[in-house]
């Protein structure tokens, strides 16, 4: 099982959402991917695709005034 951490911060939405997917497509079954982000939009727009995907999300926490990580497992 491989973590791997996408930084987006300073992206603008969609972006982070985009380069997760991306991301995803390269890992496999049991491997996690933590995205950084400070794009409020995808406080709600990154669970939701992990839920519709059936990604589990393993952690979602705020990590500053305005930014979020988020850890999505590839099931």
């Amino acid at each position: 099982m491989a973590k791997v951490t996408l930084e987006t911060n300073g992206s603008v939405c969609p972006f982070p959402l985009v380069e997760a997917k991306e991301a995803m497509k390269t890992m496999t079954a049991g491997d996690e991917l933590v995205i950084n982000f400070d794009c409020t939009q995808a406080t709600d727009a990154i669970p939701r695709w992990a839920a519709e995907s059936g990604y589990p999300v393993t952690d979602f926490s705020k990590t500053g005034p305005a930014e979020w990580s988020i850890t999505v497992a590839k099931a």
